[in-house]
């Protein structure tokens, strides 16, 4: 019995902070524009290509090929924006080019 309530409380918290990452404004904002992958593969050559390599197929960085099939849109915007992964910088690219960004990364 107090697994399952310890199980319930966790499995609860964890929906919160999804629900609460997700309402965020910025986050809804890059998630609702309408994605240009051409735009987005030229803010990936000037921002991300020195480390993750000019075709994303890694350098200093990870390779980001079928990236978008390994993280969710929401796990890569935490990433770029987050600057919890070092030696990754924190970015805060404006909502449209995030989300064009996220459009040329589901090309990769």
């Amino acid at each position: 019995m107090i697994v399952t309530c310890a199980l319930f409380f966790v499995v609860a918290g964890l929906v919160g902070v999804y629900l609460y990452q997700v309402s965020d404004p910025y986050v809804q904002e890059v998630l609702t524009a309408p994605s240009n992958p051409e735009r987005g593969e030229a803010i990936f050559q000037i921002n991300c290509a020195g480390c993750h390599g000019a075709k994303g197929d890694g350098n200093v960085g990870p390779s980001l090929h079928n990236i978008s099939e390994r993280k969710s849109k929401l796990k890569l915007i935490q990433q770029v924006t987050s600057g919890d992964t070092p030696p990754m910088p924190k970015f805060q690219p404006k909502p449209q080019d995030m989300s064009d960004l996220l459009g040329y990364l589901e090309t990769l």
